[in-house]
């Protein structure tokens, strides 16, 4: 019965990091057309911040929990499948690490990306998880 539970957990934050990481670009090819210090400008700077921290980092880590237990009590450790997930998981991970650092780049008036920029990384994450989804309910090898 705990694996269930934790299974519904891990679809939860699942959802939770990937409405950040979806959303979190957007914001930023916003911010890209906000004057550098104008009221709205700093809001965006506010709102990556709280996105990121307070809902895309969480969900990631009881994410990265809940799917490390549910891989050791399933048995997924040995299959193809897990493995080619689990690497695209990573690779989830550290599209989070560069959008945190274009966050940081935003909060210190350092952004020098254009709008496009954002609008290009902002599918990455979608392709990341259409990826995984596939890879977790196919199983295809």
């Amino acid at each position: 019965m705990a694996y269930e539970w934790i299974k519904a957990l891990h679809v939860v934050a699942i959802i939770s990091w990937m409405a950040a990481l979806l959303y979190l670009p957007r914001l930023m090819v916003y911010h890209c057309d906000a004057p550098v210090g104008s009221p709205q400008s700093e809001t965006f700077k506010v709102m990556e911040r709280r996105l990121l921290n307070a809902i895309a980092r969480p969900a990631m880590a009881v994410a990265w929990m809940a799917g490390a237990y549910l891989a050791w009590e399933g048995g997924w450790l040995t299959s193809g499948w897990f493995h080619a997930k689990l690497a695209l998981v990573i690779a989830l991970s550290v599209a989070q690490e560069f959008q945190a650092r274009w966050v940081r780049d935003f909060a210190a008036d350092r952004n020098t990306r254009p709008a496009r920029f954002f609008r290009i990384m902002n599918e990455v994450p979608t392709l990341l998880m259409i990826a995984i989804v596939i890879l977790v309910i196919v199983k295809p090898f």
